[in-house]
């Protein structure tokens, strides 16, 4: 009977949360996989990321902030807890939500929605960027001309540019994304696949674009996306719920209709396969990314500017004015892969391009744009 007792007691302490040793776990945490309750876990995952900030010198009292929001979970999120943390912590900053607007159909216009309810909810003041306004064709218009295959190199380029040319239209001083471990993990994979030595000696920065006109940070760096997004309950009672859930954030969960297809995609479902056989392949991974060290003789591309908009470029033209080059004499194809010589491969020769296809959008180009 004693021996029940005592059993039946050890096993009531070991429901207890590991942190506090006062409430019933709701959760395990797939960072460290401690089972904690609702409340600690508030406290730990606002804590982490404060902490993150804090170390890194990531913001200066006074500095103004836009937060790249698109509805979705991590952006969402990331201005909540950046709400939370600067008024609790004092940090003096001026925050502002970013959303770019690519023109997609029943997917950008819905989450968007979402976006305007957060920018009544947080009180911060929201700027909308459009692909249409900014370049002339919407996502929805390229696709309809270069299928779903390569939609995403477009809309990523011309993105990252929206988000600059917005940033500078708020007058910030700095531009955070919610890009979370998972991400970044994955980036590291994606640039070691495709050889981009460029792009992996920086991915892993918690900070990018110092020596440009306005840096990027990432809070959410060493924030697993499970952290932010699935949570399993200890208790059968309940299912899957979201820190957003907890909190009763109001977010958009639909994913791209367009992305199905991209690379990033495979990269992600591998990344997850290493999660669940060793919850710390993500942070790893991240840490192997840092340790890369680039030979001295390794021949790095030198930074300059866009010949045509005055974007920040390694070729006389920048991307998205080679991509939106190519949309417009009717040739979308023509800025797809590696530049090789000229501008940016002297534009790969121009042919005779279909009257059909063919657009006057000069008063749309990105060199028209003086921000």
């Amino acid at each position: 009977m004693e021996a029940s007792e005592g059993k039946s007691k050890k096993q009531g302490a070991s429901r207890l949360c590991c942190l506090c040793n006062q409430r019933r776990p709701v959760l395990k945490r797939p960072k460290t996989l401690q089972q904690i309750c609702k409340e600690c876990f508030y406290e730990v995952f606002e804590e982490e990321i404060h902490q993150v900030i804090v170390k890194n010198h990531l913001f200066k009292s006074g500095e103004r902030v836009a937060i790249g929001a698109s509805g979705g979970k991590d952006s969402t999120v990331l201005a909540y807890v950046l709400s939370e943390l600067n008024r609790r912590h004092s940090y003096g900053l001026d925050l502002f939500l970013l959303s770019i607007d690519e023109g997609i159909t029943g997917y950008r216009d819905d989450s968007l929605e979402t976006v305007k309810r957060n920018e009544l909810q947080y009180g911060l003041p929201l700027q909308i960027l459009s692909y249409k306004d900014l370049y002339g064709w919407t996502m929805d218009d390229i696709v309809k001309m270069i299928g779903l295959k390569n939609n995403c190199t477009f809309c990523g380029v011309f993105r990252r540019q929206a988000l600059d040319r917005g940033a500078a239209l708020l007058k910030v001083d700095k531009l955070v994304t919610g890009h979370n471990a998972d991400d970044i993990a994955e980036t590291v994979l994606l640039n070691i696949l495709r050889g981009d030595i460029a792009r992996l000696s920086r991915c892993t920065s918690i900070t990018t674009g110092e020596d440009g006109p306005i840096p990027r940070c990432k809070p959410f760096k060493y924030t697993y996306e499970k952290e932010i997004v699935i949570y399993p309950f200890i208790t059968e009672s309940f299912s899957l719920h979201t820190y957003a859930y907890f909190k009763k954030l109001d977010y958009f969960s639909t994913e791209c209709i367009y992305s199905p297809n991209a690379y990033r995609g495979f990269a992600r479902e591998f990344i997850k396969d290493l999660e669940r056989l060793r919850p710390r392949a993500i942070l790893d991974i991240i840490k192997s990314g840092e340790d890369f060290r680039i030979a001295t003789t390794t021949k790095m591309p030198e930074q300059g500017t866009c010949e045509r908009c005055g974007y920040i470029s390694s070729q006389k033209w920048c991307k998205a004015c080679v991509l939106l080059d190519g949309l417009n004499r009717g040739l979308p194809k023509m800025g797809i892969g590696r530049a090789r010589g000229g501008v940016n491969g002297d534009h790969q020769k121009e042919t005779k391009k279909p009257a059909s296809a063919a657009r006057s959008l000069e008063s749309k180009q990105c060199g028209s744009l003086d921000f």
